[in-house]
């Protein structure tokens, strides 16, 4: 495995990074059919840190807490703290009681030692915001995540998914005050929805802000051909609301994909994040696999070089998408 930097920062990660919304299912029966429990979520951090991936990603919101909870055992059991690099979120509710989500002081100060708990750690890697907050000031915001930086719990800070006015707001506010600025973006980006193409990305490649896009693989459906079916793309609503209204308009894209696979004998996913790796400011999409072999596929992609006609080949049938992930 060759690690690069996050960004500007001298953070070393994996080009992949794992991500952990399927862990600790037990509480969300609409993740029944393809989440994982503790012991198989543990055989899947094992088959990471064997393949050198040392970046992974959680959230408080995922299931309740039981992301974190079984992704901090599992690394706690399996691995070197000083190696990984570690990531999780904040933002969405966790409760329906008052003060239990958004971006206020105290909200981000309850949820960091929450989350610190939970993962069995004394420090986040990487704490990102999972949206943008519109009912709390930024400058609130980032003062908050500065204290955070500065009393030791977190090392550096990231966003995700929201438009590019807003982060570079939120940067330039952080600027202007002396604090600390995120380093990395976590948008939704894929060769299905590729939206941020028009001013997150380039944002991001001119202030030198590592990109490490969620749902790179669009849910599954840039894995396979387009008449196979699986139990996560019959039950996850989620990536049912994300990509069946645009599946029509998709379709050539799919077709593609599989085609281009076939004639340089590798996988469809393989080759998906290839393309996303291709591009200036990715630096580690995020693949949330559950598998083993989903995971040797994904490491894959970091030994296929494309052409630019390839590229070309298969981002001509692209049109304009409705923005998705950002609020």
């Amino acid at each position: 495995m060759n690690y690069c930097k996050l960004g500007k920062t001298g953070l070393d990660v994996s080009p992949i990074c794992l991500g952990t919304m399927g862990f600790g299912n037990d509480q969300s029966a609409w993740m029944k059919q393809w989440g994982l429990d503790e012991f198989a979520a543990k055989e899947v951090v094992q088959a990471s840190l064997d393949l050198g991936i040392n970046f992974f990603d959680t959230a408080n919101v995922y299931n309740q807490g039981n992301s974190e909870r079984v992704l901090g055992k599992a690394l706690k059991e399996l691995s070197n703290r000083d190696e990984i690099v570690l990531a999780t979120k904040v933002f969405n509710p966790v409760s329906d009681k008052p003060n239990r989500a958004g971006l206020s002081r105290k909200a981000i100060f309850t949820e960091i030692d929450n989350s610190l708990e939970r993962l069995q750690t004394d420090y986040i890697d990487l704490y990102i915001i999972h949206r943008w907050d519109y009912h709390t000031p930024i400058e609130e915001t980032m003062r908050a995540l500065d204290d955070l930086i500065r009393s030791g719990k977190v090392r550096y800070i990231g966003a995700s998914a929201m438009y590019a006015w807003q982060f570079q707001q939120a940067n330039f506010v952080a600027q202007q005050n002396g604090w600390t600025q995120f380093v990395s973006m976590q948008n939704h980006y894929n060769l299905l929805y590729r939206e941020e193409e028009r001013e997150m990305l380039p944002y991001c490649e001119h202030a030198g802000i590592a990109v490490t896009p969620y749902s790179p693989l669009a849910a599954g459906r840039l894995t396979r051909p387009l008449n196979v079916e699986t139990p996560r793309s019959k039950s996850d609503f989620i990536a049912q609301a994300k990509y069946d209204t645009t599946l029509e308009t998709d379709s050539e894209i799919i077709q593609r994909l599989n085609q281009v696979a076939t004639e340089l004998n590798t996988k469809p996913a393989s080759l998906a994040l290839a393309w996303l790796l291709s591009k200036p400011s990715v630096v580690a999409p995020v693949v949330g696999a559950t598998k083993r072999t989903y995971l040797e596929d994904a490491v894959a992609a970091l030994d296929l070089t494309l052409t630019p006609e390839i590229i070309d080949y298969l981002e001509a049938p692209y049109v304009p998408h409705k923005i998705m992930g950002a609020q």
